[in-house]
Parts: structure tokens; sequence; C-alpha cells
């Protein structure tokens, strides 16, 4: 009378948990753009502009050599 129990946690090869994927982002790095303008009237007023880089802080310092450098 032993029946198969499924293994709790694991996941499909083509599922993704939202841990993994805030870990796969904050690796990588995240830039986030958007605009949005208030207007009255068909007059603008309010012009709002952002510009977010997500990532992790160990990624902050870290510099890629450039390959046409020659150093």
């Amino acid at each position: 009378m032993s029946a198969e129990q499924p293994i709790l946690g694991a996941a499909e090869a083509d599922e993704l948990s939202l841990l993994e994927l805030a870990d796969r982002l904050l690796n990588r790095g995240v830039v986030l753009t958007g605009e949005a303008t208030i207007s009255v009237a068909g007059v603008d007023l309010i012009y709002l502009g952002l510009n977010v880089v997500l990532t992790a802080v160990e990624n902050l310092g870290v510099r890629k050599p450039s390959h046409g450098s020659g150093r």
C-alpha cells in the first residue's frame, strides 16, 4: 500500500517561481522607463519622467572590460 507522493516544491522545467524571477532580474539588472503628462483643456501642466535602474548592490561596482580599448 505504498502510493507515490508528489515531491513538494519541485517545479516543472518551464515554471518559474516569483523568488527565482526576482533573483534573475536583480542579478542581470533592469531599467524601467515611463512618462506621464497631466493636461487640462489641451494644455500640458505637468510632465513626469521616470528612469529607474534596479539591480543587486554587488553589481553596481562591477565593470566589464571593453573589447576595443587596447589596455
